[in-house]
């Protein structure tokens, strides 16, 4: 009888020769199912909160820009014209209600009142027909000067400047509406008539404003 058999038992329970069976612990392969699917959900719930951090901290998304959309304020049109600012705006007065002044500051006879009987053709009234004062006379060296109250800046004396190009337009004191054109030494002749007229033309034509851009909201 073997060593390794128990006392008392004998027959088929004997146990011979020198090998003995080693004796192993059942595998629990349902707890190692149960640990892989936790694994996976543990890595799923890990993922989801993941993604919601990176939408947070990135403005939550299409929400977010669809929210900066709707808060802009830039302007979405670009700025219009404004008729009725145009309309607005003082008419100038035409030749026949200008009277003017022609005065001669240079050496050459005879140049004032062939100056101002081409204006009368044009249409303006005339005034003063003569030579210039002692303050002007020979003293003009480009095409003349016009001269006139403050009140006719912007009015009587662009009108009359279509007339004559390169003229300097100068204010003085003078009570009353009249100007004067003085003729200086670079004077060769008055701007041709049509040239004039869509000078004049350019003048009165409507210059309208810009309205402010809209803003969308």
């Amino acid at each position: 009888m073997s060593m390794l058999t128990p006392p008392g038992m004998g027959g088929k329970y004997r146990i011979t020769g020198n090998k003995y069976p080693r004796m192993h612990r059942p595998r629990k392969r349902g707890r190692l199912v149960l640990l892989a699917v936790a694994s996976v959900a543990v890595l799923g719930v890990i993922g989801w909160g993941t993604l919601q951090l990176i939408d947070v901290f990135t403005g939550g998304g299409k929400k977010a820009s669809a929210a900066g959309t709707k808060g802009d304020c830039s302007p979405k049109t670009a700025p219009t014209a404004n008729p009725s600012a145009a309309s607005a705006a003082p008419a100038l007065p035409k030749p026949g209600r200008i009277t003017v002044n022609v005065l001669n500051a240079t050496p050459r006879s005879g140049l004032a009142k062939q100056t101002a009987d081409e204006l009368k053709k044009r249409g303006f009234r005339i005034g003063q027909v003569g030579n210039a004062t002692k303050e002007f006379d020979k003293k003009v060296k480009g095409a003349g000067i016009l001269l006139g109250p403050a009140s006719s800046l912007n009015t009587s004396l662009p009108v009359l400047a279509t007339q004559l190009a390169g003229a300097e337009s100068r204010t003085d004191t003078r009570k009353g509406t009249e100007v004067d054109l003085i003729i200086g030494t670079g004077f060769k002749e008055l701007t041709q008539q049509a040239a004039a007229e869509k000078a004049l033309a350019a003048l009165n034509a409507p210059k309208p404003t810009a309205a402010p851009a809209k803003k969308s909201c």
